[in-house]
């Protein structure tokens, strides 16, 4: 493989509770409580589509915008302090950069809190590429995001190895011609056993992924 290509939220980092919080934080302000499909059904959209959907879902009077810089306010902490990287990530990651294979992010997090998280432990410059489903302009329901990814970084899809968390994630890639690394994060559990299917390979942590 030419490129090494990673998810981040449940991914690389650890950070799927940030986002529950926030979910409950969010909701419970407007006298809401979380539905239990809820985290499922908004973790493969954009930060537009997932704001769109919640506001249409709940009845909110709030914006696509404003709802999205609450969002953003209420995670900027967690992202740039507290946030913590998978265990062994950084040294998996550095190994790579050592082998000189091209890495890069596929990421529905938003820029801002990305920059936050990758900065905090003085990996942002380990990426020649980080793209959004913002700027592909699709959630990872759909391959955009890896197909820009793998444009940007010059190489074909088939020479590209994702890694990702999320079932819906893992079968867009495939569906791309890319290989994946199915990895395990405990929000998404329940698809466990269907990501270990579906990918070419899976770890629980990357002390042994593939190299």
């Amino acid at each position: 493989m030419k490129a090494y290509i990673f998810d981040l939220d449940g991914t690389l980092l650890d950070s799927m509770d940030v986002w529950h919080k926030v979910d409950i934080d969010f909701l419970n302000k407007r006298g809401i409580s979380v539905p239990s499909d809820y985290a499922e059904v908004i973790c493969s959209m954009t930060f537009d589509e997932a704001a769109a959907y919640t506001i249409r879902r709940f009845e909110l009077s709030d914006s696509v915008e404003s709802l999205k810089q609450e969002w953003n306010d209420m995670a900027a902490y967690a992202y740039g302090h507290t946030v913590q990287l998978k265990p062994y990530a950084k040294e998996y990651l550095l190994a790579l950069r050592d082998r000189g294979i091209k890495l890069a992010v596929a990421t529905s997090l938003f820029s801002s809190l990305l920059k936050l998280a990758l900065n905090n432990h003085g990996i942002y410059d380990y990426f020649e590429v980080i793209c959004t489903t913002e700027e592909a302009g699709h959630g990872k329901s759909r391959p955009d995001v890896f197909l820009m990814t793998a444009q940007k970084l010059g190489v074909l899809p088939c020479d590209c190895l994702v890694f990702e968390d999320i079932l819906a994630a893992v079968k867009s890639a495939k569906s791309a011609g890319m290989s994946v690394c199915g990895v395990y994060d405990k929000s998404s559990h329940a698809d466990w056993e269907q990501i270990k299917e579906l990918a070419d390979y899976s770890i629980t942590d990357f002390k042994n992924a593939p190299m």
